[in-house]
C-alpha cells in the first residue's frame, strides 16, 4: 500500500484513496471541504478550499506538483509529500476561494437556521476578510418553495452540487437540478415543479449552507439552545436511525445522523424526518456525540467522538 507524508506525518493507506481521505485517517490538519461527501459519487472539486500542495509525487517521480491540487480528486502515490496548514500558499489560496464564495453568499448568520452548524460560517472566520472588496452587484433572488417541506434560497447557495447529487442517487426521478452557466447558475426545479419523493429531505442535510432549510423547523430555536438525542425506529423505508433534537419536552427537528466530518451516517426517509416527532414514535438511545469545539456542545457534558491516535498524542 502507497504511504504518503501529510504535514510531516506519514501514513499508509490502500491504493486509490484521495489525499483528503488520508488526512481523514490521520485526524489532524485536515483539508475542509464544502462539496465533497464521501457517501455522494462524483462529489468533490467545485469548491476548490481543499486546496494542498504536493510538494513531492512520489518516490518514482520526486518532482514537486507545479500547482496546487484539490485533495478530494487527487489520489495518493507512494512516497507523496504534502502540505496543508504548515504551507503559507496553501493558507494564502484558500483565503482568496473563501473571499469568491463569499461574494455571492450573505454573512447572514444572525438570521440563518444553518447557524451553528454551518462550515462557510468555520471558514469564514478562519479564512475571510472583515470587508468585502466586491463592489459589483450581487446575485438576488426570491425564496422558492420546492415542495412542502423545503425552502430554498438561492442568495446563500454556494453550488456545490451535493443536493443535486442526493436527487440523482438517491430518488428514482429527478426533478431538479443546476441551471444556465458561470455566474448565472443556480439550483432550481423544472418549473416549480415541487420535489415531493422519499428521500428528498436528504438534500437538507447535504447541504453544507442555509440554502436549503426545513420548513418546519426554521426560526423555531438555535441548535445550541437544542439537546440532540440518538434515536431508531423500525422502519420499512431506511435504517431509521436519527438525531432527535429536543428543546424541553419537544422534538423540534429530526436529522440523520452526522459523523465527525459532518456527513450523514445513513439517509433517512421523508416519514421519519418530517412525520415522526413525537418521543413515543422512538426507542431514545441516548444523547448524540458532540465536538467539543462546536457551538452545540454548550452545556453538553456526553463525551465527544473518540479522537484519532495521533491527535490523541498532539493533545497530551
Amino acid at each position: 500500500m502507497p504511504k504518503v507524508t501529510i504535514d510531516d506525518i506519514t501514513i499508509e493507506v490502500p491504493a486509490g484513496t484521495t489525499i483528503l481521505e488520508a488526512a481523514r485517517q490521520i485526524g489532524v490538519n485536515v483539508p475542509p471541504a464544502m462539496c465533497y461527501y464521501s457517501k455522494l459519487k462524483g462529489s468533490g472539486g467545485k469548491c476548490r478550499v481543499c486546496l494542498v500542495k504536493v510538494t513531492k509525487g512520489s518516490d518514482k517521480d520526486p518532482r514537486p506538483m507545479p500547482k496546487l491540487v484539490a485533495s478530494c480528486r487527487t489520489t495518493v502515490m507512494d512516497g507523496m509529500e504534502v502540505r496543508n496548514v504548515t504551507s503559507p500558499e496553501v493558507i494564502e489560496a484558500r483565503r482568496g476561494v473563501v473571499e469568491f464564495l463569499l461574494v455571492n453568499h450573505p454573512l447572514d448568520c444572525p438570521i440563518c437556521d444553518q447557524a451553528g452548524e454551518c462550515h462557510l460560517q468555520d471558514l469564514s472566520y478562519d479564512h475571510g476578510l472583515s470587508k468585502s472588496r466586491y463592489d459589483f452587484e450581487r446575485r438576488t433572488f426570491e425564496r422558492i418553495d420546492i415542495g412542502d417541506k423545503i425552502q430554498l434560497h438561492m442568495n446563500r447557495c454556494i453550488l456545490c452540487y451535493r443536493c443535486t447529487q442526493v436527487a440523482e442517487q438517491l430518488t428514482p426521478e429527478r426533478k431538479h437540478g443546476v441551471l444556465y452557466r458561470g455566474e448565472v447558475s443556480e439550483i432550481s426545479t423544472f418549473i416549480a415543479t415541487a420535489v415531493d419523493n422519499e428521500f428528498s429531505g436528504n438534500m437538507i442535510d447535504v447541504c453544507p449552507v442555509g440554502a436549503l432549510t426545513d420548513k418546519t423547523f426554521r426560526f423555531k430555536s438555535r441548535v445550541w439552545f437544542t439537546k440532540p438525542m440518538y434515536a431508531h425506529r423500525n422502519c420499512p423505508t431506511c435504517s431509521g436511525k436519527v438525531a432527535l433534537w429536543y428543546q424541553g419536552e419537544e422534538v423540534l427537528r429530526v436529522t440523520s445522523r452526522k459523523d465527525k466530518w459532518g456527513e450523514s451516517e445513513g439517509f433517512i426517509c421523508n416519514e421519519c424526518r418530517f412525520d415522526k416527532k413525537n418521543t413515543s414514535d422512538w426507542t431514545i438511545e441516548g444523547p448524540a456525540p458532540v465536538d467539543r469545539h462546536s457551538v452545540i456542545s454548550q452545556n453538553h457534558y456526553e463525551l465527544p467522538y473518540e479522537l484519532p491516535v495521533n491527535q490523541k498524542k498532539l493533545s497530551n
